[in-house]
């Protein structure tokens, strides 16, 4: 168990680390962030971003909540949306969900789980979106592993969805918008290939924010 005192004792051996391979670490860390990847995920302990990345201090905005959602009505993640795109200019969004997800999963079970039932709703409209394709699946883990792609493409299309997305790319070119996996079992990210510019022209006649018909 990570003890609350060993916390402190851990961030001043991580500061003696990097100011060991560079000097000038602190220095470069105190000036503006200049992320490229603004990453959604799930705020699952095991799946942080940074780690499964690769990734080091600055190089990554992120925000996670419970089954990495992206719901309009959410002002969290709308201001980190428009914050990272109109103010950091990131040029790549990730939507990033993990196999063996407790949200996904408790969306799958017909409970009252209370405050969480209104955030897990977000979650079965996506299974009624894929209702036959769902129900083809006759291994309930293989259902259950497939709900949570498909949850990650919602979720990315409702980015796509966005003004700030939608007119950035229209003046700048980005940001693109991704859509991975996590799978704890191996420890790999898998590429679920959003074709981002695909849908954001079909959804043109409906969700167009652009200004242009």
């Amino acid at each position: 168990m990570l003890s609350y005192d060993q916390i402190f004792e851990n961030n001043r051996t991580w500061v003696s680390q990097q100011t060991e391979k560079d000097a000038n670490f602190l220095n470069k860390l105190a000036q503006d962030q200049q992320p490229e990847y603004l990453y959604i995920g799930c705020s699952d302990s095991r799946v942080t971003a940074e780690e499964i990345m690769g990734a080091g201090p600055g190089q990554v905005f992120v925000h996670r909540n419970i089954a990495n959602l992206v719901n309009s009505t959410d002002l969290n993640v709308m201001s980190v949306l428009n914050y990272a795109v109109r103010h950091l200019h990131v040029k790549h969004i990730i939507v990033c969900g993990h196999y063996n997800c407790g949200g996904v999963k408790a969306a799958m079970q017909p409970i009252d789980m209370g405050i969480l039932n209104p955030w897990l709703r977000n979650i079965r409209d996506v299974y009624r979106l894929h209702e036959t394709e769902l129900d083809s699946i006759a291994d309930p883990a293989l259902r259950y592993n497939r709900l949570v792609e498909l949850n990650v493409i919602e979720q990315a299309t409702n980015l796509i969805k966005t003004a700030a997305v939608q007119l950035s790319y229209k003046e700048k070119g980005f940001p693109v918008v991704h859509g991975w996996v996590f799978d704890l079992h191996n420890g790999l990210l898998k590429d679920l290939h959003i074709d981002f510019e695909g849908i954001l022209e079909r959804m043109q006649k409906i969700y167009n924010l652009t200004g242009n018909s």
